[in-house]
């Protein structure tokens, strides 16, 4: 799971195995693939920089 800020300021943590979209416009969405969207205070680089450490720290054992 990796924690992301709402634009209301709340933390909350997503499945990046379910993020089929990440736009900005200018607000960050994040669509998934059950068809949610939440918009993130997050830059779209940095969803996707969790995103690839999140993978890394699941691929090192």
């Amino acid at each position: 799971m990796i924690e992301v800020t709402k634009i209301n300021g709340a933390k909350v943590l997503i499945n990046p195995d379910l993020i089929e979209l990440v736009e900005e416009t200018p607000d960050t969405i994040i669509a998934f693939t059950t068809g949610r969207k939440i918009i993130v205070k997050e830059s779209r680089q940095e969803v996707k920089n969790l995103v690839i450490l999140y993978r890394k720290d699941i691929f090192a054992d």
